[in-house]
């Protein structure tokens, strides 16, 4: 080898360990976001998220990259979802309703799963229990879907003379069938016809109205990600059709619904973001208890109720969180 070439190999040398540092140097950490939901009707969800990272000290785009999907309500897209973020190497994913949980579960057992439920996540095989969840799954509980019994509840103290109360439903939802069967077992408790109408497209709840307009006086919306994007056109069409609704999420409410009851989204998922943000600092989720959220949140709007020609129970006012006039 000639005495030049020698020399610059060995000046090439001499930025090796740079560059092997460069190349070793950890790469940002990777959110994945799985939603049910859509982006435009859960700003508020990725508010509380991003908040709750930044107090843990974790800022999207400065020292983490977050990958969003958002399913739109339209449940089949979840596992082709799940399985891309699960490609893609994600350090953890925060995953909300179970509709994103359980395909994000069936993608992996080793990539941590934070979620944000309605139900009970032991009766529901996610986690073995709720101080010590084990494997690779924790988060929030709100229990929101044993309210849907409470809402024909409040509906029925709304319209006593009530007989007959339709319950809309979307038949891909995991849950349908067994909130069908407490709304059932409600309604007869209450002496009420429970009648029960499927949709999960636009002009299917169109549709649905059309029915309810000359079957039933009064209607239960579950909770549901693919209504919940649709609450502009399930409360106008409420007030359209002069049907006295109850929805599960205050969003509902603020669009022109009459009544909502349900967890607090805003309250609970900050925690989601807290967790998320654990995990990335290295603690394991099977480790950190699942969270029961509590706060439950009565609205009416009233605005709505004069719309309908309806007059609220002061009873029932007296016990709303929020009063919408």
């Amino acid at each position: 080898m000639k005495r030049r070439e020698f020399i610059m190999l060995l000046g090439g040398a001499a930025g090796w360990p740079l560059a092997v540092c460069a190349q070793q140097k950890p790469s940002m950490p990777v959110i994945g976001f799985l939603n049910s939901r859509s982006p435009t009707d859960s700003a508020d969800l990725v508010a509380a998220f991003h908040q709750a990272l930044g107090e843990v000290g974790f800022f999207e785009g400065r020292n983490v990259a977050i990958e969003y999907r958002w399913a739109e309500g339209y449940y089949d897209r979840l596992p082709a979802m799940a399985a891309d973020l699960v490609d893609r190497q994600v350090t953890v994913i925060a995953a909300t309703f179970l509709q994103a949980v359980r395909p994000a579960s069936a993608a992996t057992k080793t990539i941590p799963i934070i979620f944000d439920i309605g139900g009970d996540p032991v009766n529901l095989g996610l986690v073995v229990s709720l101080n010590r969840p084990g494997g690779n799954l924790t988060g929030v509980s709100q229990f929101a879907v044993l309210l849907e019994a409470k809402r024909l509840e409040l509906l029925r103290e709304l319209l006593p003379q009530a007989t007959t109360v339709a319950f809309l439903v979307n038949p891909t939802n995991p849950n349908t069938e067994s909130d069908t069967r407490d709304m059932q077992t409600a309604a007869r408790t209450l002496g009420l016809r429970l009648h029960v109408l499927s949709a999960n497209t636009e002009g299917e709840i169109d549709a649905a109205f059309v029915v309810l307009v000359h079957q039933t006086g009064a209607l239960v919306v579950q909770s549901d990600s693919f209504f919940n994007g649709r609450r502009d056109q399930l409360a106008a069409l409420a007030v359209r059709h002069s049907v006295p609704a109850i929805y599960d999420e205050r969003n509902y409410a603020v669009a022109g619904g009459l009544m909502s009851y349900g967890g607090s989204q805003t309250d609970a998922y900050p925690q989601v973001g807290v967790y998320t943000g654990r995990i990335l600092k290295g603690e394991k989720p099977g480790d950190l208890p699942v969270v029961q959220s509590t706060k439950i949140e009565l609205i009416i709007n009233l605005k709505a109720a004069k719309a309908l020609g309806l007059t609220s129970p002061l009873p029932l006012l007296g016990r709303a969180d929020e009063v919408i006039e």
